[in-house]
């Protein structure tokens, strides 16, 4: 008699494990919805944790139309700084230099509002392979791609003072590349491709 209510007893109490066990189950499951439902509705009003949604070719696509006369595009190295202006914005490639600018160049060639003033760094003459290995193929390719366009060269320090004055009020775009390369940025002013300096002049002497 006492092993059957024994028995009945721990019966009982399995039943009741289980069923502890089943509400346990669930209430880690309504937490884990709960948890998803919260990072699903931070991510969904956090633009910048979603993936991006379009490569850099489209991104700059997309900015190129809105920029004009004193805008800047540069395409510059890895090691780049990123600047405090309020004037630039950044566009990681994650491509060799060689190739964004070609791209580049092309886009801005075949724009009906626009044209390029291209400054390269003097300094990147004076590099050789053996400073810094791969400099002469990709001088090799820089060249050849702003072969036919208005180049200046001139000192590092001095492209940068032009940029700190130009983003101050206008609109920088900076393409940032794989290339490990020092001094082997471009830096491209855009000018009005409709209009140029000596028809400016004579508009000039008619308005006096």
């Amino acid at each position: 008699m006492v092993i059957k209510k024994l028995t009945n007893i721990l019966k009982k109490l399995l039943r009741f494990r289980q069923i502890h066990l089943k509400i346990f189950k669930m209430k880690n499951t309504i937490k884990i919805t709960l948890y998803s439902l919260i990072l699903l509705t931070v991510i969904s009003c956090n633009p910048s944790v979603q993936k991006p949604t379009s490569t850099w070719k489209a991104e700059f696509e997309q900015q190129l139309p809105l920029l004009g006369h004193r805008n800047w595009v540069l395409v510059v190295d890895k090691a780049f700084p990123l600047q405090s202006a309020s004037g630039m914005s950044v566009i990681n490639t994650g491509e060799q230099l060689p190739i964004v600018l070609k791209e580049v160049m092309s886009s801005i060639s075949t724009s009906t509002h626009v044209k390029p003033i291209v400054y390269t760094d003097l300094e990147l003459k004076y590099i050789s392979e053996d400073m810094s290995k791969g400099v002469d193929s990709l001088k090799a390719s820089v060249y050849g791609t702003l072969k036919g366009f208005e180049v200046n060269t001139i000192l590092h320090n001095d492209v940068f003072a032009k940029l700190d004055t130009a983003s101050k009020l206008f609109k920088v775009v900076v393409l940032k590349t794989e290339t490990n390369i020092p001094y082997s940025s471009v830096f491209i002013q855009l000018d009005c491709a409709y209009w140029d300096g000596n028809r400016e002049i004579k508009l000039r002497e008619k308005m006096k």
